[in-house]
C-alpha cells in the first residue's frame, strides 16, 4: 500500500553520525582534567567580569536620576489633600485609584501647573546628563577607578 507520505531518513540518529576524535588528548585523560581546565578559563572571565560589573555600578551610581513626570508631581500634592479629607483611608492603593481617576477628568489648564514643573526638572536633568556624559567621555571615571584601585593594594 502507497501513501502520500515521504518518509524521512534517519541520518540524525547517533549510529550514524560521525565520532569525532581529538588529536591532542590521549585516551587515557580523564574527564575531570578537561572539566577543570574549562573551569580555569571561565574563573579568570568570571574575576574580569566582576571587576567590569563593580566599574560599571559605581560609574551608574554617579549618573543623575530621571525626574518624575507631571503625574508624580499632582500625585504629591493630591496625597496631602486626600489625606486631610480622609484621615481614615491609609491605603496607597484607594488613594492611588482616587488620583488616578481624579488626574483623567483634570482639564489640561488644570494640569498645565504640572507640565511646567515637569519641563522645568527634565531640562535641569537633560543639563546634568549632558555635563555627565562630557565628563564620561573626556575619561574623568577612569582616572578615578585607577586611583582607588591603587590605594585598595597599597595598605
Amino acid at each position: 500500500m502507497v501513501t502520500g507520505r515521504k518518509t524521512r531518513s534517519r541520518a540524525s540518529s547517533p549510529a550514524s553520525r560521525p565520532t569525532k576524535t581529538t588529536s591532542r588528548r590521549s585516551h587515557g585523560e580523564t574527564a575531570l582534567a578537561v572539566k577543570s581546565s574549562k573551569n580555569t578559563k571561565k574563573s579568570s572571565r568570571k574575576a574580569n567580569s566582576t571587576k567590569s560589573k563593580k566599574r560599571a555600578a559605581k560609574f551608574e551610581a554617579m549618573k543623575p536620576k530621571k525626574p518624575p513626570t507631571a503625574f508624580f508631581y499632582f500625585l504629591e500634592d493630591f496625597r496631602k489633600e486626600y489625606q486631610e479629607q480622609n484621615p481614615d483611608i491609609k491605603s496607597m492603593r484607594d488613594i492611588g485609584k482616587a488620583c488616578g481617576q481624579k488626574w483623567k477628568t483634570m482639564t489640561y489648564e488644570e494640569k498645565v501647573h504640572y507640565y511646567d514643573v515637569a519641563t522645568k526638572k527634565r531640562a535641569e536633568f537633560d543639563g546634568a546628563m549632558a555635563d555627565f556624559v562630557k565628563r564620561k567621555e573626556s575619561g574623568m571615571f577612569e582616572e578615578d577607578d585607577d586611583e582607588s584601585e591603587d590605594s585598595e593594594f597599597d595598605g
